[in-house]
């Protein structure tokens, strides 16, 4: 019978504690960044449509070189490119910084820095979550994996709220400098990770071997499915992101609505972290699918009808059950990726895969911007109509033995 490690146990591994503490210093740094830029260049130029470009700048570049950003992965080792990634991200940081304090910081320039920045993002986000399972034992991938979802669900709170105290009270040109800061801490803490090589052969050309990353998400059934259905999933949250916010305006003045907001996203952060560490104590393996299944069909009911038609407490009850099965569905679609997935592959799966999960996000806020103006309650309707169609393509995914690799 395989031994069941504690979380205890887990970070006594090799290797995993300073990867778990080098994905906290560079997620927390991510998340402190997009809203200091945008604080940065509203109090710069007074303009939202440049804070917007530049926002867009930050993410858009990352997510179509992520085929790329995955070759890499695989072919020069994670835990060098993991590496890249953190004394990229420092460096142009860092620029930034100096630019801002020097006044050098005209919107060309942040526009280039911050592209540069944003290229390099899909090393470091895939990386950590490459590097994984490769450093724990099959048994342990759950709680690995559970401890790293509880990590992101964690920044999700900490970084928005320190960027905006620290913007506040020391500028943003000091936010920037601790944010990049905390990107070369990350770097540090990598030195500590053992350097794992690449697996994938370099006899192919790297244009051969990008195509076939995205070739392999495509055809593979499990791989395929999973973009599909985490995709519709998360086309409920970008709906959430869109319809909480005006549901609360409707019950509060614009001063109280904004704190009260920040507070659930705040307490919808926590509940998953806490529904994160409590799925590393379930054994997923195989049952990947159904735990899925069953997270988003109740996320699909507190979103509709618990959210939209039981006034403000609903509201609030609706989000922290939904943040608390976020955390069971997390853990078990990166399992059941990582586990149907060749190693050789993983980075370019792992790149390429992120990337597509979360194209339903976007969609998501767009599809609440149109309908919300028509019915606050449709636009609930119409998150709790993704998160079921999102069960049902997990479903539909193939069992082990006919997906297996």
């Amino acid at each position: 019978m395989e031994r069941q490690s504690t979380y205890s146990d887990l970070l006594k591994m090799p290797g995993l504690s300073p990867l778990i503490l080098a994905a906290t210093f560079s997620r927390l740094a991510g998340r402190m960044f997009i809203l200091t830029l945008v604080l940065f260049v509203l109090a710069r130029f007074s303009s939202p449509a440049l804070a917007g470009w530049l926002t867009f700048a930050a993410i858009v570049p990352g997510l179509l070189v992520s085929p790329v950003a995955g070759v890499l992965l695989d072919r020069v080792g994670p835990t060098i490119a993991v590496r890249i990634d953190m004394i990229a991200s420092a460096s142009f940081i860092a620029a930034i910084s100096i630019a801002a304090w020097a006044g050098w910081a005209d919107p060309i320039a942040l526009f280039i820095l911050v592209i540069l920045f944003s290229l390099a993002g899909p090393l470091g986000a895939a990386g950590t979550r490459t590097l994984l399972p490769r450093l724990v034992p099959h048994h342990a991938l759950d709680r690995a994996n559970a401890l790293d979802t509880a990590v992101y669900a964690v920044v999700d709170v900490v970084g928005p709220a320190m960027a905006g105290i620290i913007v506040a009270w020391l500028g943003p040109e000091t936010a920037m400098s601790i944010i990049a800061i905390a990107y070369a801490c990350a770097a540090l803490c990598m030195s500590f990770v053992p350097r794992l090589r690449g697996l994938a052969s370099r006899d192919t050309s790297f244009l051969r071997q990008t195509i076939e990353g995205i070739q392999i998400v495509a055809r593979q059934p499990t791989l395929r499915g999973l973009a599909i259905s985490y995709s519709m999933y998360q086309i409920t949250w970008g709906v959430l992101y869109v319809v909480v916010p005006v549901f609360v305006a409707n019950h509060y003045d614009m001063a109280v609505g904004s704190s009260v907001t920040g507070f659930l996203w705040g307490a919808m952060g926590i509940a998953g972290g806490v529904g994160a560490l409590f799925a590393g104590h379930l054994r997923t393996s195989g049952r990947e699918r159904h735990i899925m299944a069953i997270g988003m069909v109740i996320t699909a009911l507190a979103a509709w009808p618990v959210a939209a038609e039981f006034g403000f407490g609903g509201l609030a009850i609706g989000l922290m059950l939904a943040g608390v099965m976020s955390g069971p569905i997390d853990v078990a679609l990166l399992t059941l990726r990582q586990r149907r997935t060749d190693p050789r592959q993983l980075g370019r799966v792992m790149s390429i895969s992120m990337s597509l999960n979360m194209a339903g996000f976007p969609l998501g806020s767009a599809l609440a911007g149109m309908v919300i103006t028509s019915s606050l309650s449709t636009t609930f309707v119409l998150a709790g109509i993704a998160s079921v169609i999102a069960a049902i393509a997990t479903i539909s995914i193939p069992a082990d033995r006919t997906t297996a690799t």
